[in-house]
């Protein structure tokens, strides 16, 4: 079961990089989309934190996971335009 999971975060991290590519060439054009991966990212972090603490076997998200997706947020929302 866990490689159905795997291949199914797969391909939706994969299908919103692609999105993603598209919209760094008008980031003001596509700010919903950024917005909703840097938002998406910080609870998608914050929820595998809180599952990881509470499962040993879990705890190396702490350190791989959980830091990458609100790396991932941090540099998104640092690197938006902001507005005038």
């Amino acid at each position: 079961m866990a490689s159905h999971y795997f291949m199914m975060i797969v391909g939706v991290y994969a299908t919103l990089g692609i999105f993603l590519i598209r919209a760094a060439k008008d980031p003001a054009g596509n700010a919903s989309l950024i917005w909703f991966t840097v938002w998406s990212s910080v609870v998608h972090a914050a929820i595998m934190a809180y599952q990881a603490m509470g499962d040993p076997m879990q705890r190396g998200h702490l350190t791989g996971d959980v830091p990458a997706l609100l790396l991932v947020a941090l540099v998104l929302g640092w690197l938006m335009p902001k507005k005038a």
